[in-house]
């Protein structure tokens, strides 16, 4: 089974960042290598907040705009609450939640 490869040279600089070959190939071919891992991009609690907080607006657009739209007032008030939410002392901690 294939596997990704970095290669370096012998001062540990990488020559090539990724291959994909069998192990075999790789110890025949290259003196200094190692197992590639892939980088897993961290995004902050206040990014992911955010998107949630900007798909929650999204969803409750059409309840704002519509005037005979159920529970509206309580929706234009989380409307309120989480556009005012990343700039609270609650963020990004406790989200806002839709009264009933």
């Amino acid at each position: 089974m294939s596997s990704k490869w970095v290669i370096k040279d012998a001062g540990g600089n990488i020559t090539n960042p990724c291959i994909t070959a069998e192990e075999s190939f790789v110890a025949e071919n290259f003196e200094y290598y190692e197992a590639y891992t892939e980088a897993t991009p961290t995004v902050s609690a206040a990014v992911t907040e955010k998107l949630w907080r900007n798909e929650e607006l999204i969803e409750t657009d059409m309840a704002a705009q519509t005037p005979d739209w159920p529970n509206r007032d309580n929706i234009i008030i989380y409307r309120a609450a989480l556009r005012a939410w990343p700039a609270s002392s609650d963020f990004p901690a406790t989200r806002p939640v839709l009264g009933t």
